[in-house]
């Protein structure tokens, strides 16, 4: 039983230094990842604004009735998370600018994604302008699990989606 005790002492002792440094670390961040496509901006624009039937880590998808004139739609991932989104600002084919529409999530904010033509195709620039509202979350995105994650994520089945291994 002595045993049992020490175990749980270490172990709440534990998640209470990841509170504690979590509680430290700003809420904000910003990560920004680039990648080059052979698609000329026109399609990768279609891509990113069109139905995202191409996101393998997606389950679902689901277009909602617009919100003071914004686009509005819900994702459904593998684990089935649902997110809402909508978007902020749209200029094609050079700008999206998306949010997280979920005001009870741990975590918010919007993705800025900018394309710009080269000789070859283009570049997609995303930036991610997030929050993360969890300490205990906090810690470990910055810690264990990194901002870029599903970026990097988004940018890979994108490339997937042209036939091409990325960069």
């Amino acid at each position: 039983m002595k045993w049992v005790l020490i175990v749980l002492a270490v172990v709440a002792a534990l998640v209470a230094v990841v509170a504690v440094i979590g509680m430290m670390l700003p809420k904000g961040h910003v990560e920004s990842r680039s990648s080059k496509f052979r698609q000329p901006p026109q399609a990768v624009w279609d891509a990113i604004a069109g139905p995202p039937t191409w996101r393998s880590e997606l389950r679902s998808f689901e277009e909602l009735a617009p919100r003071d004139g914004h686009y509005r739609w819900k994702e459904t991932d593998q684990r089935g998370e649902v997110i809402t989104y909508e978007r902020e600002e749209t200029v094609p084919p050079t700008r999206l600018v998306t949010r997280i529409a979920e005001p009870n999530l741990p975590y918010g904010g919007r993705w800025i994604h900018e394309i710009t033509a080269t000789p070859d195709g283009c570049v997609l620039k995303i930036t991610e302008d997030g929050e993360i509202y969890n300490p205990i979350f906090r810690f470990m995105a910055r810690f264990v699990f990194g901002y870029s994650g599903a970026i990097e994520t988004y940018l890979k089945s994108l490339h997937a989606k042209f036939g091409e291994a990325g960069d």
